[in-house]
């Protein structure tokens, strides 16, 4: 029964443990490299995917709830790709605009700098989702 729960926090590890790791090879780590947006793999799709496969094959594919989650995972990759790719576009557009204006110290406090890359992109997401089948695959034949 902890598998369904299981499978999908160990992907997450994975995809997030692999992004500080490559994140280490450019530049110092911070605190907030460990919950990070955008990068390889994307951690989201992960879980999701891991989701979507142990249910697939604890439940079958034509449970009820593996239908709802493959929903679900689809709004993710989506969003993941789409949505946040045009969330950091306004990011990098604000963040211009602000720059643009004088400079002083009550626009640094009003308008902190933006995130500019907070979504992912297809070879992020595929990785991503490599890494949470294969970790529900692998979940799947040793519990």
């Amino acid at each position: 029964m902890y598998i369904y729960i299981l499978a999908p926090i160990i992907a997450f590890a994975l995809a997030q443990g692999t992004k500080v790791m490559l994140r280490s090879l450019r530049r110092k780590l911070t605190w907030h490299d460990l919950f990070a947006y955008s990068d390889m793999p994307s951690g989201h799709t992960a879980v999701v995917v891991s989701l979507v496969v142990i249910l697939g094959l604890k439940l079958g594919i034509s449970a009820p709830i593996f239908a709802a989650a493959f929903v679900f995972a689809m709004i993710v990759i989506v969003d993941a790709i789409g949505l946040r790719n045009y969330l950091g576009q306004h990011g990098k557009t604000l963040n211009i605009l602000v720059k643009d204006l004088k400079e002083d110290e009550f626009l640094d406090r009003s308008y902190p700098k933006q995130l500019e890359r907070i979504g992912h992109t297809p070879l992020q997401v595929i990785v991503g989702a490599i890494v949470g089948a294969l970790t529900s695959v692998i979940g799947y034949f040793l519990f």
